[in-house]
């Protein structure tokens, strides 16, 4: 196919140039009625793109135009038998992933570090969830790959698990061995399910990681806005198939139905067809470039005295996970730093790292003043031994074992709950999904009973005042919802 098209886009600048008298949605007439404190700073042009379903534009949620060709087009690129745009997120395209593979009263294989945007899909779907535990770098106290053995081992004590689903790579950039994993799934008539959010740019150098669809995935969703040119919210649904389950392949178009906007935003679909254009054009030398300046980072950081990078054989080398533990600075004070001296933003932090994410939109000048302001925490706060014997002792716990399930998540979900105390959920079945955030992964699931484990885990996060999602809307987590009667 013909990568120069940017078909959707020619459809709607075709459109605006129809001069049109404008009676449809949305009300603010394409470029004419926004607020002038908004257009004031950024003008007019890009919102005449933002318009609605019309006969030159066509609908995604029946496409037959430029958006299907727009499809098509991505599909060939990326080597996937279908394509689908997602403009309600990777969330939406995980959601619709899960409800079609397994049904209420079936069960379905889940890395434990998933997004909770799976936990979204299994109460929507009813499915059962048998969870495999990821690997943890211990140096780094990140969780990292699902291991084959790990995977294996799932199907011999649940053969009836109708996919697995797993994140690859992961936030920190971290994959799993998705070819050896494929060949497990398929050889038990299961799907491979992949969340690439943070994935969808490694199929463009030979230095990067493989790609989910070119290890055997068959299915896999990717934000798209996260580390190419797609604007925030975008991301796309592939689908490859290997002759496995295919009726479940087949519902997933009516599935996004179920959980995408019946508004999509033709904004963020343009941005979709431009970013797949660009990487079809030019995506070996942008991600040439990202690798160039990460590794650029990468050395020079660490040969700064208490700083070190996080290395591996199976990374996303675009990703640098720094710490400063050397100098006795957690990831949440280094990022403090980071942004409050310098203007440094970095993606996340957790109590060991801060990760920040290189893309090909970077310019030296940035990757300098990450590693000047590294340097200069380094000298400031070099040599505070009292520093380093605190953090030691106030490590947070190893991640905690994976808590009893006593009803599945959609069941506890439609159950009824009462609220009590945090203080006293130890032991209570909870009614609703923790997961600090970022990265947004959940520690306990409604359904589950409460550890003393898990209960200690989030502690420590909610006295340190972190953010959690499935805090209240102050953001404490002073009370919390569990399941009023004990028992299935």
């Amino acid at each position: 196919m013909n990568q120069e098209q940017t078909p959707l886009l020619q459809a709607v600048t075709d459109l605006i140039e129809t001069d049109p008298a404008y009676f449809k949605v949305p009300g603010h007439r394409l470029d004419k009625g926004l607020c002038p404190r908004w257009t004031d700073r950024v003008g007019t042009g890009i919102f005449a793109y933002d318009v609605t379903e019309t006969p030159l534009t066509d609908d995604l949620h029946s496409p037959e135009g430029a958006i299907r060709e727009a499809q098509r087009l991505l599909s060939a690129l990326y080597g996937a038998d279908q394509s689908f745009f997602l403009v309600n997120g990777s969330t939406c395209g995980n959601e619709a992933m899960i409800l079609s593979a397994a049904f209420e009263g079936g069960r379905i294989m889940i890395a434990r570090n998933a997004h909770k945007s799976a936990m979204m899909g299994l109460i929507l779907s009813g499915a059962e969830p048998v969870y495999v535990m990821p690997e943890v770098a211990a140096d780094w106290a990140v969780q990292g790959a699902v291991t084959p053995e790990a995977v294996r081992k799932g199907f011999e004590e649940y053969p009836d698990c109708r996919a697995l689903f797993l994140v690859s790579p992961s936030y920190y950039g971290i994959c799993s061995d998705l070819e050896a994993i494929a060949e497990i799934c398929h050889a038990h008539d299961a799907l491979l399910l992949v969340d690439e959010a943070h994935g969808g740019h490694v199929y463009f150098h030979d230095g990067l990681p493989m790609g989910a669809l070119e290890a055997g995935a068959d299915v896999c969703v990717q934000s798209m806005h996260k580390v190419t040119g797609a604007l925030t919210q975008s991301a796309v649904l592939h689908i490859r198939h290997h002759g496995v389950r295919e009726a479940a392949l087949n519902r997933i178009a009516q599935d996004l139905q179920l959980v995408q906007s019946t508004s999509p935003s033709y904004l963020l679909m343009i941005s979709l067809d431009c970013a797949r254009y660009e990487l079809a054009a030019n995506g070996r030398q942008m991600m040439e470039k990202a690798l160039r300046l990460a590794e650029y980072a990468r050395e020079r950081i660490g040969r700064i005295a208490g700083f070190s990078c996080m290395e591996g054989d199976r990374t996303d080398r675009t990703r640098l996970v720094i710490s400063a533990r050397g100098i006795g600075l957690t990831g949440y004070a280094l990022e403090e730093m980071l942004l409050e001296r310098y203007a440094v933003h970095t993606e996340l932090s957790d109590h060991e790292n801060v990760l920040a994410i290189v893309t090909y939109a970077n310019e030296i000048r940035d990757m300098d003043r990450l590693i000047g302001a590294c340097a200069d925490i380094s000298e400031k706060c070099g040599g505070q031994q009292a520093l380093r014997a605190a953090v030691e002792r106030n490590r947070y716990p190893a991640f905690p074992q994976i808590p009893q399930q006593v009803m599945t998540p959609r069941k506890a979900y439609f159950s009824e709950m009462k609220t009590i105390r945090w203080q006293e959920a130890a032991g209570q079945i909870a009614g609703q999904m923790i997961a600090p955030y970022p990265p947004g992964i959940p520690v306990v699931c409604p359904g589950e009973r409460i550890s003393q484990e898990v209960w200690d885990y989030i502690e420590r996060f909610r006295t340190d005042g972190r953010h959690i999602h499935g805090a209240g809307h102050d953001g404490s987590l002073d009370w919390v919802k569990v399941i009023l009667a004990d028992g299935v």
